[in-house]
């Protein structure tokens, strides 16, 4: 079983991390479109964090991994697909 230290360590990963984004949002001195990639990257890395520990994809074989980005692409996809069809 993986350790209580381990996962309060992620917690505070992840709370540093959208503390970070909400700072990014108010601060001033970004353009919109790159404070728009900034939480957009920390936003993609904090999916990966919890993909892997909380989900315990960092544990299994490597196929579970590639159907869960399998997955994410086709949602994607699908996402970008209706996005171009609503315009």
């Amino acid at each position: 079983m993986t350790s209580t230290k381990l996962y309060t360590a992620i917690y505070v990963v992840l709370f540093v991390l959208a503390t970070g984004q909400v700072l990014i949002e108010q601060f001033e001195g970004f353009t919109y479109w790159t404070a728009f990639a900034i939480i957009m990257v920390v936003s993609a890395a904090k999916a990966v964090v919890v993909a892997a520990y909380y989900q315990h994809l960092r544990s299994e074989p490597r196929s579970v991994t590639y159907i869960m980005v399998g997955g994410l692409v086709a949602a994607l996809a699908l996402t970008v697909a209706a996005s171009y069809s609503i315009l």
